[in-house]
């Protein structure tokens, strides 16, 4: 069973009905971090939740989640093409708007509409797009949301703004939460880490000098906060290769030594 941001209608949802098998059960859950749980739980086998968006960055609860709450590895991902739209109300007009309702990724997406057509409209954060979906179709007309084309037909609404993105290329990278880690090696593989240092010059340049001696190559690194002290982060990095290649395993394994705090998050196809 799969677990997904729900209700019908996400992206989340989107992207677990193109990624799984025919066969395989959907779960939706309320949030992000309600989905990656239960498979910590064993209530469903993996979740398919955000992680990256190209115009927005990274998606920080499911980072967070994945560094501090949970002991699970990323298995796979999957890119799913976004495409937002503002909807209204069968009916209503752009003057009748008074609120604008979303979930924060697809407000901070649509920037550019919102400031120059809705300047001084109410913007609402919601859960998920299909929660905003929801709200609109049973408001009197004043509220309108950004959400997918599949929202608008699961909730009659009427799209006012197709497409409506500050990029026509945007793009959410989803990943595959499991128990257990992929086995699997392939050619086009990335592998997953995070780790915090001690505070001090030259920490950060030190860990990453280990993998560039190693002609590693580093696709992504993302710093967030440790919570529970001010000025202390944890770095995700990506780079390309499995683990189980003798020449990552023994470069990441120096990289453990001169941290703090580790974790493998997982080798995975692309």
């Amino acid at each position: 069973m799969l677990g997904y941001l729900g209700p019908s209608g996400t992206f989340s949802h989107q992207a677990a009905v193109e990624w799984s098998h025919e066969s395989e059960k959907l779960k939706e859950y309320p949030t992000i971090y309600a989905a990656i749980n239960a498979v910590e739980k064993g209530e469903i086998d993996r979740a398919i939740v955000p992680i990256e968006n190209s115009i927005e960055g990274s998606v920080n609860l499911t980072l967070d989640t994945l560094a501090f709450d949970v002991d699970l590895y990323i298995t796979g991902e999957y890119i799913l093409h976004i495409s937002q739209n503002l909807m209204v109300k069968r009916g209503t007009k752009k003057e009748d708007i008074k609120i604008i309702t979303s979930h924060p990724q697809p407000i901070g997406q649509c920037s550019r509409l919102l400031s120059y057509e809705f300047t001084g409209t109410k913007i609402e954060f919601a859960d998920s797009t299909a929660f905003a979906a929801q709200k609109t179709a049973l408001s009197d007309g004043s509220v309108a949301c950004i959400a997918s084309p599949s929202s608008a037909k699961l909730y009659d609404l009427e799209i006012l703004y197709p497409d409506c993105g500050d990029e026509a290329n945007n793009s959410t990278r989803f990943v595959i939460i499991e128990k257990e880690p992929c086995m699997a090696v392939t050619e086009h593989d990335k592998t997953s880490i995070v780790f915090a240092i001690d505070n001090r010059p030259g920490s950060l340049y030190n860990a990453i000098e280990l993998l560039a001696k190693s002609g590693i190559n580093m696709t992504k690194i993302e710093s967030r906060p440790m919570k529970h002290e001010l000025g202390k982060y944890v770095f995700f990095i990506d780079i390309d290769g499995n683990i189980d290649e003798a020449g990552i395993y023994f470069a990441l394994d120096k990289v453990r030594q001169n941290t703090f705090f580790y974790k493998f998050l997982g080798s995975y196809s692309y």
